[in-house]
């Protein structure tokens, strides 16, 4: 706690030091204008940094339709196991209709294979057994999807059903998905299932036959044999369509080490699908990334107390993912930083974050980094140093006791001996003086006898 406090006054030493001199402001930050599509409502988000590059309507509320279904998806791959058995209800079976892959009510089928079955075939009866399963209550799943939302940070987003099929209170927008999106592709299972082709089901306890799947979504794979569409940078998506919504998509595509996510709503087909490239060509062509802990020069010059030793690592760094993403125009200088202290995290002291043309395009963490203070010399010598080996000496107590008694006996006998010495005339005076006394008393008695015989 004492080591976190220092760090935090330093950090505030640091956001003291960048306004007066290190990070001038440019006078001209210019944002590429984006191309005409014929969708209502689009968006184009950068995934690791959040950066908005391309918006049209973004949080105007429309119908999903199946795209819905990247929020289920995420829920039961955060709160479920591939393994886990699923077994499709009455409910699950006849209450969806629409796309599906012909399930029957008992059916068992592993969570594996029904999300693959729901992502792939945009399969609805799947889409109802996971959120039984996940949620234990349907309702209780509803109410899972709402509040992951509100989580996430959506505002414009109303979920009534797992699946995307017509109803009044399921509501989203394209910010709002791409948002959800972002979230889901952190997880790898997630990654791995959107970015599958084709998967096979094999046969259940009420159907002895394998069941193919193909995926949807034309820019990553030719289905039902239509190529015109394919993408070579996509990794991944979720197609929708109902009369109400219309055609809606949402595509993830990775370039130069860039990943953008772009949702396409209140689309005509097949327009969703050309209004997606264009937009992706777009973006990769007018945008770039840049590692904040790889340019961030002047941040590093700021703060070089935090080091011991001349050869020392930093206890403080900027953490080597973070990124921001600016127009191909643009220098990394030309991004606007302000620093700022978190409390979240033990070991994230504070963040770095960065503006361009009034738009927030990434930053970084400042983190504890556990660098070690290195052994001294001497500690390294001294453990070459061979100790004396210790000997174990057992002590009796019989032994101790005589051996006290004797060193007082003997002391006492020296004392009396001293004493004596000390002494010896004295002694010798008294026991003289008492001899002579008994042989003057003697004679006086005898005289006293002698006088009484001659009377």
């Amino acid at each position: 706690m004492k080591n976190r406090k220092r760090w935090r006054a330093l950090l505030l030493g640091v956001i003291c030091l960048l306004p007066v001199h290190v990070f001038p402001v440019q006078a001209e930050e210019y944002w590429p204008e984006g191309p005409q599509i014929q969708g209502e409502s689009a968006i184009v988000m950068e995934a690791s940094t959040g950066t908005v590059l391309y918006e049209k309507n973004a949080h105007e509320h429309c119908y999903p339709a199946s795209i819905t279904k990247i929020m289920t998806i995420l829920l039961a791959v955060e709160n479920a196991g591939l393994d886990e058995e699923v077994t499709f209800s009455q409910d699950a079976v006849y209450k969806t209709e629409g796309s599906g892959i012909s399930r029957d009510i008992d059916e068992v089928m592993s969570m594996r294979e029904c999300l693959y079955g729901m992502m792939l075939e945009s399969a609805n009866e799947c889409a109802y057994a996971i959120a039984e399963h996940v949620g234990k209550d349907y309702q209780d799943f509803i109410n899972m999807m709402n509040d992951k939302a509100k989580e996430l940070g959506c505002k414009d987003t109303h979920f009534n059903n797992p699946h995307g099929l017509p109803d009044e209170d399921h509501w989203t927008c394209a910010n709002d998905i791409a948002t959800i999106s972002r979230a889901a592709l952190q997880n790898d299972i997630f990654r791995m299932i959107v970015n599958t082709r084709r998967y096979t089901i094999p046969p259940t306890n009420k159907h002895s036959e394998e069941t193919y799947l193909s995926n949807h979504h034309k820019m990553l794979n030719n289905y039902k044999g239509d190529e015109q569409y394919l993408y070579d940078y996509c990794i991944g998506g979720k197609t929708g369509y109902t009369s109400v919504a219309g055609s809606t998509l949402a595509t993830f595509a990775e370039k130069d080490g860039m990943t953008l996510i772009c949702v396409v709503m209140k689309e005509q087909g097949p327009a969703h699908y050309t209004d997606t490239r264009t937009l992706f060509d777009y973006c990769f062509e007018n945008f770039q990334l840049w590692n904040v802990a790889e340019n961030e020069k002047n941040y590093v010059e700021d703060i070089p107390e935090i080091k011991i030793f001349e050869n020392e690592e930093s206890f403080i760094g900027l953490n080597r993912d973070g990124c921001i993403v600016l127009p191909v125009a643009a220098d990394f200088e030309d991004a606007v930083p302000k620093v700022q202290e978190t409390h979240d995290d033990s070991q994230v002291i504070g963040q770095i974050e960065y503006t361009y043309a009034n738009r927030r395009v990434g930053g970084a963490n400042i983190e504890m980094t556990g660098t070690k203070v290195p052994e001294f010399k001497f500690q390294k010598k001294m453990e070459n140093v061979k100790m004396p080996e210790k000997k174990v000496i057992r002590i009796n107590i019989k032994y101790v006791v005589i051996g006290i008694m004797s060193v007082i006996l003997l002391v006492g006998l020296g004392f009396g001996i001293y004493h004596l010495a000390d002494n010896f005339y004295l002694i010798r005076y008294k026991f003289e003086s008492k001899r002579q006394y008994r042989q003057r008393f003697k004679e006086m008695k005898d005289r006293k006898w002698r006088r009484r015989f001659r009377k």
